[in-house]
């Protein structure tokens, strides 16, 4: 067993380990409170200038009218993501009498308000804040996320905490928002974390070398939940932490992908931005017996935080945090599905509305296949790559402005399904594209052609 006394574990050869037979686990969240107490430290240093003011202070200088500063108390704080420390900054930001605005697709709009988090889009958090606080992992979809269409939102001097990671940041946009807007930006998080120069000296206002877990009660948090979680795994087989787990015996590995690349395109089509707040599964075939196991790839594509590698204590835990109710159904047999698996999503357009998406897909001749979307039946896609997906009023001429927009941006259509739902009149394109699609292209072409959901997406 080797145990990261932290959340990260990408200095751990995970696959190599599991082929010797060596279990990884982690321990996410024992550093959780330390780096939220960072964020409101960082944000009182820089309204209260007071690592400036303490170095002119020790000059021998009194310049309490330079130093003059700003209150936390009335102004606005998006936190973009409620994870374990999203959450936490929320709590230690209460007693400042500050309006809370959050940004987190999985969690539910009553799990936000019992923490006095008002639920909104992005583009809300960066146009109404006073301080944003990132906490988002990086990946594919997040990386560059805060980019010049956001920070063209922003008030004249917003302050930006990331303590999360560098990526997430488009560093070139920020630095041109800077210059125009006046913002602060606070900042704890690397490309990599070595001595030398880094690129965002001259765009921070405040750097520290990495010390959001840098607290003897993380250190000691996160060693004695090592130690918990190997005394549980050895006497009572507690495997939750577990980060490079088996596939179990029996279970083709493609389903497993099935149902995480399902998972996404549901949540992807019922609106990344909406509150998530039921998900039902149905797993026809031989998948019936792997119901429990496969709820974890689901949680991982619904919750960036969650590793594929946990298991169902550590899905439901999670979907328990977030406020997110989960019902696996008994599969009718009779339907003829084979062995496939259907997932819906029932989440919250608004305080009145609610959106259900469903989606099945099976697995044919070793390859991942959507069968279903919503009412659209019989697609047969093949979910890799690089992918677009239009709904829209049934008309002449709809596809030709798409290709046509899409060729005026220099991205090449591979592959193209068009099916139309005569009962309502509504037809479905799916698109394989040669390169990912900038959902603000998306957004372009779909206002255009008036659809009722456009979306990108790299499968």
């Amino acid at each position: 067993m080797i145990i990261r006394a932290g959340a990260g574990f990408n200095t751990i050869d995970t696959k190599h380990a599991r082929r010797k037979s060596v279990d990884v686990m982690n321990t996410p969240g024992a550093n959780s409170n330390a780096v939220a107490e960072e964020v409101v430290a960082l944000m009182l240093a820089d309204c209260r200038h007071i690592i400036a003011a303490d170095a002119s202070t020790r000059a021998g200088k009194w310049e309490k009218k330079a130093f003059t500063g700003t209150e936390i108390a009335g102004k606005t704080v998006g936190i973009v993501g409620l994870g374990n420390v999203g959450r936490l900054v929320a709590r230690r930001l209460s007693g400042f009498d500050v309006t809370l605005l959050g940004y987190d697709p999985v969690i539910s709009s009553e799990r936000a308000g019992d923490m006095d988090v008002e639920l909104c889009d992005l583009e809300s958090i960066f146009s109404r804040s006073n301080f944003i606080t990132l906490h988002i992992p990086e990946n594919d979809e997040t990386r560059g996320i805060v980019n010049a269409t956001l920070l063209s939102l922003l008030q004249p001097g917003t302050a930006i905490v990331n303590c999360a990671r560098a990526g997430i940041v488009n560093e070139a946009d920020l630095r041109e928002a800077k210059t125009e807007k006046g913002l602060r930006y606070l900042n704890d998080v690397y490309p990599q974390d070595a001595e030398g120069a880094k690129s965002i000296a001259d765009v921070a206002d405040i750097m520290l070398p990495h010390l959001g877990a840098s607290t003897l009660e993380a250190n000691h948090n996160a060693a004695r939940r090592s130690a918990e979680q190997l005394i549980d795994f050895e006497l009572k087989g507690v495997t939750s932490f577990i980060v490079n787990r088996d596939i179990p015996e029996g279970l083709d590995e493609t389903y497993c992908d099935l149902t995480n690349t399902v998972a996404r395109l549901c949540r992807s089509l019922s609106g990344r931005e909406t509150a998530l707040k039921l998900i039902e599964t149905s797993f026809y075939g031989t998948l019936e017996d792997y119901a429990d196991w496969l709820i974890v790839p689901i949680v991982a594509a619904l919750w960036s935080d969650f590793d594929r590698s946990m298991d169902l204590g550590a899905a439901r835990k999670c979907l328990e945090d977030m406020g997110v109710d989960y019902v696996n159904r008994l599969p009718d047999s009779n339907k003829g599905y084979g062995t496939s698996v259907t997932i819906d999503l029932t989440c919250a357009v608004d305080a009145d509305t609610l959106r259900r998406t469903s989606i099945r897909g099976t697995v044919a001749e070793g390859t991942m296949v959507v069968s279903r979307i919503n009412q659209f039946n019989k697609l047969y896609f093949e979910p890799v790559g690089n992918a677009l997906f239009f709904i829209y009023d049934d008309r002449p001429g709809v596809i030709g402005i798409i290709g046509g927009r899409l060729a005026e941006e220099g991205v090449n259509i591979e592959e193209m399904r068009n099916t139309l739902d005569p009962s309502p009149g509504r037809s479905l394109l799916m698109m394989k594209v040669d390169k990912h699609v900038p959902e603000e292209l998306v957004r372009r072409i779909g206002s255009e052609v008036e659809t009722s959901a456009a979306f990108s997406i790299t499968l």
